[in-house]
């Protein structure tokens, strides 16, 4: 290119505001932030000029301005753009970006199951399906542990991560979980994770596990469909309908797994069995206690 073709491809701060739709004022705070520097600069007036390839860098400052990207991730991104793909730290600084984008995506999935959500509670007709059901005894490989407070799922995996070498890759049917309330009111409680199990529990399994037998239960029940953002509106229906016909619940809820993270990576597919547990107390004691609550 010769010196007059690139004087035709200068741009003066106002020609570039116009084609990237980016006011003077934010171009000269990107210069200023080190973002997005001027091909030229003119020594003694400091009139801006920029070049046409850097239109398509100025709209992605700008998209990722938008998008919250921290100042210090995104220099490292463009340093790391304008090198040239042979830099060792290119691929650092794509993955900040993935990484910020994914965070985004997440964020995103959450608003809109949250704007869901208020669809439904602004729905006066909208009510989760509840039965009364009596759940089978059953025998489990189980888990027990004090979860304390603050603690994160963590534990759920360890516990699931003992219970799999329990069963030794044999067929089993989805985990479960029975939780106290207190997990849920307190912060902290006792959770107990299990496999159901048809066999005696080897002798060379993890310490931690142990048999145990599921009582025969009665329990109000619910199908949970799909992350599990919005699962205090299936708890919210089960006490809910425990409430309104008058019985008394354990302090005890299950949750059963048929479809979860283990299965699929789709949240939308994840299906939980919610079992909100009776107690078998008289007609006449059940009255007392909703009386004394």
């Amino acid at each position: 290119m010769d010196e007059e073709d690139v004087v035709a491809a200068r741009l003066t701060i106002g020609e570039f505001s116009r084609m990237t739709h980016l006011s003077i004022r934010t171009l000269r705070r990107y210069h200023e932030q080190g973002l997005l520097v001027p091909a030229e600069v003119d020594p003694v007036t400091n009139y801006r000029y920029y070049t046409p390839a850097q239109v398509r860098p100025a709209l992605t400052i700008r998209r990722f301005r938008e998008l919250d990207l921290p100042l210090s991730d995104l220099r490292r991104f463009l340093q790391a753009e304008s090198a040239g793909e042979d830099e060792k730290d290119h691929g650092a600084a794509q993955q900040i970006v993935a990484a910020h984008l994914r965070r985004l995506e997440d964020r995103l999935g959450r608003t809109q199951r949250a704007v869901e959500t208020l669809h439904e509670l602004l729905d006066p007709q909208a009510e989760r399906t509840v039965t009364l059901e009596v759940l089978s005894s059953q025998r489990v490989f189980a888990v027990t542990l004090d979860i304390p407070s603050g603690a994160d799922l963590s534990w759920y995996d360890s516990a699931m991560h003992d219970l799999d070498a329990a069963a030794g890759g044999r067929p089993v049917l989805p985990p479960g979980g029975r939780y106290q309330h207190d997990l849920f009111t307190e912060g902290r409680g006792r959770a107990t994770v299990y496999l159901p199990a048809e066999v005696p529990l080897p002798p060379d399994a993890p310490a931690t596990v142990r048999e145990l037998r599921l009582p025969q239960r009665t329990a109000a029940v619910a199908t949970h469909s799909g992350p599990h953002d919005d699962l205090d509106l299936t708890y919210a229906a089960l006490g809910s309908f425990v409430a309104r016909n008058g019985l008394h619940s354990q302090d005890l809820v299950e949750e059963t797994y048929l479809v979860g993270p283990r299965d699929t990576d789709q949240p939308d597919r994840w299906r939980t069995v919610v079992s909100w547990l009776i107690a078998s107390d008289p007609v006449g004691s059940r009255g007392q206690k909703a009386r004394r609550d």
